[in-house]
């Protein structure tokens, strides 16, 4: 497993009702993306539990290749003709687990980034990192690695508009997700 995202931070008076539509007659075009095991659309409002407007998709990918047809394809490029090529953060799969609301649609995700701290063991950081369990309302939950920063990422989506605290909150827009039952579950090493 792949994950990625990518964050474009709008002005403070960007109309967030353009990405809301953008995503309403764009984002079903990956609900068949090969390699894809899902992508939640997400998106944060200034003065909504968030300092800024962005629109941050974030991605979990079953195969290389699936990740790189899409970075080198007609999709990609439609981000980078209408935002400017913003840079993509890349973390390496360390796990994937279904939450306890598993079958719900997810209203809102977390993204939380973790540094891995100077003098710690990485691999025991990183299984415990790993063995957090999904809270109540969880509806999936991934954690991936980035060794060349020592960051571990965790992503939520959750069944409920607002979340538990802890990380970054988004609304989520779509879900696409033709792989996602292929997204191996568990720890992945």
């Amino acid at each position: 497993m792949h994950a990625m995202q990518y964050e474009i931070v709008l002005p403070a008076d960007y109309d967030m009702e353009i990405i809301r539509k953008r995503v309403a007659t764009r984002g079903h075009l990956l609900d068949d993306f090969p390699g894809l095991g899902l992508k939640a659309y997400l998106m944060r409002e200034r003065g909504a539990s968030s300092p800024v407007n962005s629109y941050a998709p974030f991605y979990l990918w079953n195969t290389a290749e699936g990740m790189n047809s899409f970075l080198w394809g007609p999709g990609f490029q439609g981000v980078v003709n209408d935002f400017g090529r913003p840079r993509v953060r890349h973390w390496t799969g360390l796990s994937y687990t279904e939450g306890p609301a598993s079958q719900a649609t997810p209203a809102a995700a977390t993204v939380r980034r973790t540094p891995v701290p100077d003098g710690v063991e990485p691999a025991r950081f990183v299984a415990e990192q790993v063995a957090e369990e999904p809270a109540a309302g969880a509806v999936a939950s991934a954690v991936g690695i980035d060794p060349s920063r020592w960051e571990v990422v965790r992503l939520t989506l959750w069944e409920q508009s607002d979340p538990p605290p802890g990380g970054d909150r988004f609304q989520v827009l779509h879900l696409s997700q033709p792989g996602r039952a292929s997204l191996r579950p568990g720890r992945h090493w």
